[in-house]
């Protein structure tokens, strides 16, 4: 079985709605994704990109097509706990250093689920601190331990290895993802990803 990794910011909206189709896949396929959290606005700066929000201003028809796209990924996946956040772009550092610190505590799986809940389906501003934390303790998430451990070296550093990591593997945006060394760039690659999966079995 190949090795499938999804790298993701909580940022991009398109990868919670990857997020929320992933396990159809994985069920179908009997694998499983793996989640590698990276800090977008660092793989921006490493590759001298921009967030799409900047690159399509002013370029008439074309946002209106994103959101038309988005909207027909919506229907075929069935996705009904989708909301665009009123405060978006939000800055993600400290929710991403945060998915490295709930690995160590062993809660990262709930902790991707409940975040994203928050900042897509439910959005909040998760950048303010004092809403983070009534977040993670509506979710019973560990909210004091979780944020003490993003202000340790280890945590920060983690983040930042796995950034360059991934810009060093041809990573320029989120979401993008990886069947083995191969990389698919974007939620509507994930049928690729899926033929790439069942091609390497």
């Amino acid at each position: 079985m190949p090795k499938v990794d999804f790298l993701f910011d909580f940022g991009s909206p398109n990868a919670y709605l990857s997020h929320l189709v992933i396990p159809e896949i994985e069920k179908r396929q009997g694998t499983k994704f793996e989640y590698v959290p990276i800090l977008l606005g660092g793989v921006f700066k490493l590759t001298n990109n921009r967030s799409p929000a900047e690159t399509n201003a002013g370029i008439k028809n074309k946002g209106a097509y994103q959101q038309l796209e988005t909207q027909r990924f919506i229907r075929q996946h069935g996705i009904t706990r989708f909301k665009p956040n009123p405060f978006f772009p939000v800055n993600t550092l400290m929710i991403m250093r945060g998915a490295v610190a709930a690995k160590k505590l062993g809660i990262f799986e709930r902790y991707v689920d409940e975040v994203y809940r928050h900042m897509w389906a439910e959005p909040k501003k998760l950048d303010d601190p004092a809403v983070l934390k009534a977040a993670l303790l509506e979710s019973s998430l560990p909210a004091d331990r979780l944020f003490e451990l993003v202000q340790t070296p280890e945590v920060k550093d983690t983040l930042l290895a796995e950034t360059q990591r991934a810009v060093d593997r041809g990573t320029f945006g989120s979401p993008t993802f990886f069947v083995g060394d191969d990389i698919y760039f974007g939620k509507d690659r994930l049928r690729d990803v899926e033929e790439a999966i069942t091609a390497a079995k």
